[in-house]
């Protein structure tokens, strides 16, 4: 059973916008860090935002910076990935990982970082 579960992917052309979920049925994330990762065909599961245990802190990829926002609503139990002007590269499967064990002051951008995992989404940026 996964702990997290991501939602929001689908097929979108270049220029447009999708907002992926994370959410949870079991554990709060609202006291855990989260990233979000994404994996293409043939390349490395990669961070591209994550926000920090307390939320005070986030963090994006360079490769992603200015288009992609993290957020958080605590009223939902949700984090949100914002992804704008999205483009053929960011075709991916999306990931959310929390880290329900430790407290990150700077959240990481690492795989290893986070113990629980999502099914993942399937984002695809085509015209």
């Amino acid at each position: 059973q996964w702990q997290v579960v991501e939602s929001g992917g689908g097929l979108v052309q270049p220029g447009g916008s999708l907002r992926l979920s994370c959410t949870s049925s079991a554990v709060s994330l609202a006291t855990s860090a989260i990233g979000w990762f994404r994996q293409a065909p043939g390349k490395e599961r990669e961070g591209v935002a994550c926000s920090s245990t307390d939320g005070g802190n986030t963090y994006i990829a360079d490769s992603v910076k200015g288009r992609f926002i993290i957020s958080r609503d605590y009223a939902k139990n949700t984090v949100h990935l914002q992804m704008n002007d999205l483009k053929s590269e960011d075709t991916a499967v999306y990931y959310c990982a929390a880290d329900l064990k430790t407290f990150q002051a700077r959240c990481k951008m690492v795989p290893e970082g986070y113990g629980s995992w999502g099914q993942g989404t399937q984002v695809t940026v085509s015209a």
